[in-house]
């Protein structure tokens, strides 16, 4: 089965670390997220980012976060755990990909599997697409 669903970032807390390291900023930041569509809920993650210049973030970034999505599927609701990555700069369009974590699917969502892309369009608006199937 496939969805594609709009999703917005609702928190970004984030601590620098490796501050007096030269070259590219390291960040860890707490993210929370509220998804509209055939996927519904809420979702809170752990994410690691580099920033190639933070006076220019078209210089380049890239990020792997792990993130635990609470509310509904397709109609079933439970839990299920992302993890995903992407990049972005150097002129070229961004870049995600990432799985829903095998096992990590609670209560009606037992047994979910399946992989994940994130796009944002022009506007700055963004969606998640998920290829998955229930077992």
């Amino acid at each position: 089965m496939r969805t594609i669903s709009p999703f917005k970032v609702t928190g970004w807390e984030s601590t620098p670390y490796e501050e007096e390291a030269p070259g590219p900023k390291l960040f860890r930041v707490r993210v929370r997220k509220t998804f509209d569509g055939d996927l519904r809920g809420e979702s809170q993650g752990e994410l690691l980012m580099c920033v190639a210049d933070g006076a220019n973030p078209s210089a380049g970034a890239g990020y792997v976060i792990s993130e635990r999505v609470v509310g509904e599927l397709g109609g079933r609701s439970g839990s299920f755990v992302l993890q995903h990555w992407g990049v972005s700069g150097a002129g070229k369009d961004p870049s995600t990909a990432g799985y829903i974590v095998p096992g990590s699917g609670t209560d009606e969502l037992k047994g979910l599997a399946g992989k994940m892309e994130i796009a944002v369009d022009a506007s700055g608006a963004h969606a998640i697409t998920l290829d998955y199937e229930l077992a």
